[in-house]
């Protein structure tokens, strides 16, 4: 079983930056299993234990900004990163049916045991490890941790 889920804290929040930034893929469209653009990645979530990414806060629907939803997608849910486009395992419904972002519970382990049980994932980052989820995926570069 992987590491439990520490306080996060939104990436825009901070002083931190992805420590490639070429590989940040905040702004990149999400796609899901079928192909089918969910939504923009507007943030990132990082574990301040382990200052890696989490989760994707997704935003999708509404037009030009208003009436948009927002949905966290544990980052062990990319399955590929291109240069403009973030890969997932799930389907577009699939994520519209998960817990709903909430912003008043970024500090609550039992909300984000919620989504990784939605998604079907555990955290699996270890303390001073490379980020899995992100890293050595076909046809991606890679996301490294924050610095």
């Amino acid at each position: 079983m992987g590491e439990p889920v520490g306080t996060l804290t939104a990436l825009s929040d901070t002083n931190q930056l992805v420590a490639d930034p070429a590989l940040d893929v905040r702004g990149r469209s999400v796609i899901d299993s079928g192909g089918e653009k969910i939504g923009t990645v507007a943030d990132l979530l990082i574990d301040n234990g382990t200052n890696h990414v989490r989760f994707l806060r997704v935003e999708h629907g509404g037009v030009l900004g208003f009436g948009a939803q927002s949905s966290f997608i544990p980052a062990e849910s990319i399955v590929r990163v291109t240069e403009d486009e973030v890969y997932v395992s799930s389907s577009k419904d699939h994520v519209a049916g998960g817990p709903g972002y909430d912003p008043d519970l970024v500090d609550q382990r039992d909300y984000y045991d919620k989504i990784y049980g939605h998604y079907g994932h555990e955290p699996v980052v270890a303390r001073g490890s490379t980020y899995p989820g992100l890293t050595g995926l076909p046809g991606s570069p890679g996301l490294p941790p924050v610095r």
